[in-house]
């Protein structure tokens, strides 16, 4: 399946997202915080990132504006996961470049079947 990157600073939601992707099939890269996820990026660039926006030191928000400005990075698909849900957050997410939108508390379900529908349309 697809190659995914999670960077969440909560364990436990990093965790569960990554039993449930790694459950239908995906290769996951889970880290902490924005600089992991770049660092991760140039290791090997996923086919999908999952963002939590408020993370120590480099928001997700920052991560999504880096992978948007680099040739190598801009297309790669962006879900934000966040617990803020005003309709201003929504937008500033999709400003900084994200694809989709998840505001936590959400359904592993849901999150899986979001990845599954927006991995389709990239491949279209």
């Amino acid at each position: 399946m697809a190659r995914v990157l999670i960077a969440d600073d909560d364990a436990d939601i990093r965790d569960l997202v990554d039993f449930k992707l790694t459950q239908s099939g995906h290769e996951v890269t889970a880290v902490e915080d924005g600089m992991a996820a770049l660092r991760a990026v140039r290791e090997q660039l996923p086919d999908l990132a999952l963002l939590d926006i408020r993370m120590p030191g480099m928001s997700g928000l920052d991560v999504c504006r880096e992978l948007r400005a680099a040739a190598e990075t801009a297309n790669i698909p962006v879900i934000m996961i966040t617990a803020r849900s005003q309709e201003g957050d929504v937008e500033v997410g999709f400003e900084a470049g994200a694809d989709d939108y998840i505001i936590k508390p959400f359904s592993p379900r849901e999150l899986s079947s979001r990845v599954t529908a927006l991995l389709a349309r990239v491949e279209r």
